[in-house]
């Protein structure tokens, strides 16, 4: 299958089965999204919605989050990863987005960069999902899932990932596509075991096809005639060592003088 045709297929299934697809993180407003953002580095969606209704009651605008004592913040955050760090990046981002975009979360990829704890995937983000534009976060499972799929070929960055995927994608449709290939990486395509036996985008993806080769099935069927001896094998030596009766060892006693 070429590429385009592969994209066409993965647009085409996800825009009637899935067209309006939405962050999984709770915000009301682009300065609670910029801060779950940043917390959810390297954590999950669910424990960031954990923690952070105590965090917005206690720091609810941008000017009571630049005030705050790291120490504060700290004690707010800290089940998540890294709570150091990122009670730092918090403190330092809202400081920046008081006195230098007065308050108001920025448009554009390299104003958004500009505070702590904004990398290139924060502000994709925040561009996407605050301000519809057509930018496409990599993390993860945007990096694993386009790759399985064959949406990208040799993209050993999230960059060049987020490149590919930008140039093969209608512009109208980048936005959404990174929540269907996050979504999908997060409850289908998983890492270790992917859910291929449910996955309805099997009549496309590259990965399911090489799975299923004149090869790989060979190999599949001698890894699971393997696994049955060893599993009989096991069988026959617990028989056996059932089969074994117990014995102890009497050690003499000295007579008492």
């Amino acid at each position: 299958m070429l590429k385009t045709d592969r994209y066409k297929a993965f647009v085409a299934y996800f825009s009637s089965h899935q067209p309006d697809p939405v962050t999984e993180l709770h915000y009301q407003s682009p300065y609670q999204l910029l801060v779950a953002v940043i917390l959810s580095a390297q954590c999950t969606d669910k424990r960031i919605n954990q923690i952070t209704p105590a965090l917005f009651e206690r720091f609810p605008t941008p000017e009571s989050l630049a005030e705050a004592a790291i120490e504060d913040v700290y004690t707010y955050i800290r089940s998540v990863s890294y709570p150091n760090n990122k009670a730092k990046h918090l403190v330092g981002m809202a400081k920046i987005l008081v006195n230098e975009f007065n308050s108001i979360v920025p448009q554009g990829i390299d104003e958004l960069q500009k505070m702590p704890g904004v990398g290139r995937k924060t502000a994709n983000v925040i561009s996407s999902v605050v301000f519809q534009e057509p930018a496409m976060a990599v993390d993860t499972h945007v990096f694993r899932v386009s790759h399985r799929i064959g949406l990208t070929t040799h993209a050993k960055t999230p960059l060049a990932t987020e490149l590919q995927l930008i140039k093969y994608l209608p512009k109208e449709v980048v936005a959404v596509a990174h929540h269907w290939l996050i979504l999908h990486g997060r409850y289908i395509c998983v890492a270790r075991s992917p859910k291929c036996e449910i996955c309805p985008l099997t009549h496309f993806c590259k990965y399911f096809q090489q799975l299923n080769t004149e090869t790989a099935l060979r190999k599949k069927e001698a890894a699971d005639l393997q696994k049955a001896k060893l599993l009989q094998k096991n069988r026959k030596l617990k028989q056996i060592a059932k089969g074994l009766q117990p014995f102890t060892v009497e050690t003499p006693v000295a007579n008492a003088e």
